[in-house]
């Protein structure tokens, strides 16, 4: 597929975002991962490794959030689902404007390799 999956949020906070979610209790970071990317994107992720934990406390309007963000290979046929309204798959060069939350910081972080 090349390059990243980002899914534009149906509900608020609006805009551009990393597919996510919440952790399910007794779930572990990297099923709830898997599961997310599957529920909102419809893609099998296979995640090759953890990149970055993201704890600022405004970093989501909502509430104190903590994001645990993997780098991961997808792979079948992608399709909106669950939180997202539309998919769409952006180089670094071509990510758009609106991105929610803090994933800009963290799209940044990733092409420029600081972790």
């Amino acid at each position: 597929m090349g390059g990243i999956v980002l899914i534009r949020r149906k509900n608020p906070p609006e805009g551009w975002a990393l597919p996510g979610g919440f952790v399910d209790y007794g779930e572990t970071f990297e099923a709830a991962a898997v599961r997310e990317a599957k529920e909102e994107t419809g893609l099998d992720v296979k995640l090759k490794r953890q990149f970055h934990s993201y704890s600022d406390p405004s970093r989501d309007p909502r509430q104190h959030t903590v994001s645990t963000v993997f780098v991961a290979e997808a792979s079948g046929k992608a399709a909106a689902g669950d939180d997202a309204g539309e998919i769409g798959v952006f180089s670094g060069a071509d990510l758009p404007d609106d991105l929610a939350f803090d994933h800009k910081q963290i799209l940044e972080d990733y092409y420029a390799g600081r972790y």
